[in-house]
């Protein structure tokens, strides 16, 4: 015999409290209240979370103002490092007009390996400083062309090659440490 519709009614009637009991059981814990938050606050702030908080802030500053406060302006050694190199790029351009016996081959090595180096790691950095990438760049140009005089003076002149340049820088090395070691050993023996 088919239930009656009456009691179908009946049956739906008595079931919707609990269904709703349960509903609410749900939706009142707690693991999903706080996931409810988390989804509305994201909606809230989809549109600002690349933004970073001193582009917020910044919109109505001056320029000094948002120089001062940035990650590397004014108040800050990334700001201030890369002015001072520049002085390390102004002696390299000079030394264009010494004459290539007078330049130093270590020194110029160094200043274009220090110049490459630092160049990539400036824009690895965090926060990245273009500025100090900027300043690498042409201390590395400036030592590229320092070397390269030195060497073809040293080749045209001395007819000595590379490798006959790097045994002999090599070896000035080694004769000035050992120079050294023996002030120190005497400054030893003294105290």
């Amino acid at each position: 015999m088919p239930p009656s519709t009456s009691t179908l009614l009946r049956f739906s009637r008595t079931a919707r409290p609990a269904f709703r009991s349960s509903q609410a059981n749900f939706f009142t814990s707690q693991a999903c209240r706080t996931r409810f938050q988390f989804q509305s606050q994201f909606r809230q702030n989809a549109g600002k979370r690349w933004q970073s908080t001193t582009a917020e802030s910044a919109e109505g500053h001056s320029w000094f103002k948002r120089m001062w406060d940035s990650p590397i302006g004014l108040k800050t050694v990334h700001f201030w490092a890369p002015i001072m190199k520049w002085a390390l790029v102004i002696a390299g351009i000079s030394d264009f007009y010494r004459p290539a016996e007078k330049l130093s081959l270590t020194q110029n090595a160094a200043l274009t390996a220090t110049g490459m180096i630092w160049t990539r790691w400036c824009l690895i950095i965090k926060p990245r400083n273009v500025l100090l990438a900027a300043v690498n760049f042409f201390l590395g140009i400036v030592g590229v062309i320092q070397v390269s005089r030195i060497l073809a003076y040293n080749y045209r002149v001395k007819g000595e090659g590379p490798k006959v340049q790097a045994e002999a820088a090599k070896e000035s090395v080694i004769e000035s440490a050992k120079g050294l070691e023996k002030k120190v050993v005497e400054a030893v023996k003294k105290a």
